[in-house]
């Protein structure tokens, strides 16, 4: 079983929040990063370190993949 890190997703969310700037005045952000920011937020009250990706929804799985992707092929 594959694990994220909460370093990870917060390192994913930030990565996304470049790619694509929250818009509009409510500073809607992009799917990817709204995707990710729920499990996120989820570990921060459950004081977890780790999630498995099976937890993840398809667009949060996507989203972190290719941020790993993004940064491994760099």
């Amino acid at each position: 079983m594959l694990f994220i890190t909460i370093q990870e997703l917060e390192a994913a969310i930030n990565y996304w929040r470049s790619q694509s700037p929250a818009v509009g005045e409510e500073l809607h952000l992009c799917p990817e990063a709204a995707a990710l920011s729920k499990p996120y937020a989820l570990m921060i009250v459950q004081a977890a370190q780790r999630v498995p990706m099976d937890v993840l929804d398809e667009v949060a799985k996507l989203a972190i993949q290719k941020f790993l992707n993004s940064t491994h092929a760099n």
